[in-house]
């Protein structure tokens, strides 16, 4: 173990390596889902709106379960949390978990993905709690369209929350669109226009296929590369990635104060730069979002003495995390809806 890959504790005194695979991969990101409970019912994701798996919100993660997992992720080197669902603000105590994340000095940026729902009512109380960073799901710009993908009459609801937002101090909110052929994808033009003029990255996530979704994805999936060749045409440059950020290839252009990303799981390299995980909302650590039953947390997670051995388990398991998942094969794992990805 090198002296770059000693992550300090907060008391300076007990050295903790970086979590890393056996790809030499370093994690310093991680999603964690707080809750399944989603409100929208998106036709891509879940179209019957959201059903329990076998539990109830009792079963979700706990505040202190949420403060004790994040600061072991914290310790070994994790600079960037991620809070997801299902819907992440359907939480009663979601300022408190926010701020139980931002209790962690290691943590630079504490991110969450929502579908805009009480944003506006609710964004600057998360900013204050400490959140830096918003991603916000809005699948077309058209109310009707947005309704209909959706299931909910919330697209004017969802854009006043977009500028709320940016009111309070958010200095750039990200925006994720599922890119679903004969849907959005002849939208470019449409989208780009909105961005000029905003401090936006608008975010197209490939359509990915799950156990619930063939029907969808053999109907709508259309390859992000065509969004790519069209950006590149128009002069749009990409960006640097940085050790923390996601898996978005994101592209700027002089013209524009918005941003370009795309996020496509089934490019070649998408799985090589991989530096982040996932935990459940009932904590479970699963090493990629696709094809395995995930690894048991919650019996570390009991008081603050387990942390040594939790963080045993996760270093550990690490060494069976796969150098790329198997979505080209089709297989899925027990992925059966985009709800259960967490954002």
């Amino acid at each position: 173990m090198t002296a770059p890959d000693l992550i300090q504790t907060l008391d300076n005194t007990i050295p903790v390596s970086q979590f890393e695979d056996s790809w030499h991969r370093k994690f310093y990101y991680l999603r964690l889902s707080v809750t399944d409970v989603c409100n929208f019912r998106c036709t891509y994701c879940l179209p019957n709106g959201y059903r329990p798996h076998g539990g109830n919100n009792k079963s979700f993660l706990n505040l202190d379960e949420i403060r004790r997992v994040t600061r072991a992720f914290a310790l070994a080197g994790t600079e960037k949390v991620r809070l997801t669902g299902g819907e992440p603000s359907l939480r009663r105590d979601f300022v408190d978990i926010i701020a139980a994340v931002r209790e962690n000095p290691t943590i630079r940026q504490l991110a969450m993905t929502t579908n805009g729902y009480r944003m506006a009512r609710d964004v600057a109380a998360w900013r204050e709690a400490g959140l830096t960073a918003i991603n916000v799901s809005i699948d077309s710009l058209d109310a009707r369209q947005f309704h209909a993908i959706t299931g909910q009459d919330k697209f004017h609801q969802v854009m006043a929350g977009i500028d709320a937002a940016i009111e309070v101090g958010f200095e750039k909110v990200k925006v994720n669109t599922v890119l679903m052929r004969d849907i959005n994808h002849h939208s470019l033009s449409t989208f780009l226009d909105w961005i000029r003029h905003r401090p936006l990255q608008l975010r197209f996530i490939e359509l990915m296929e799950t156990g619930d979704g063939r029907d969808i994805f053999q109907r709508h999936h259309v390859s992000g590369q065509v969004i790519r060749n069209q950006l590149t045409d128009m002069g749009w440059q990409l960006q640097t990635r940085g050790r923390s950020d996601g898996p978005a290839q994101v592209f700027s252009h002089p013209d524009y104060v918005g941003e370009i990303g795309l996020i496509m799981p089934y490019d070649t390299h998408f799985c090589a730069n991989c530096n982040r995980l996932r935990v459940s909302s009932a904590g479970k650590l699963h090493l990629c979002l696709f094809g395995e039953d995930g690894v048991p947390l919650r019996d570390l997670l009991a008081s603050d003495e387990q942390l040594p051995e939790l963080q045993t388990r996760i270093a550990a398991s690490l060494g069976q995390k796969k150098q790329t998942h198997f979505l080209h094969q089709g297989q899925t794992g027990i992925t059966q809806n985009l709800s259960y990805i967490g954002g």
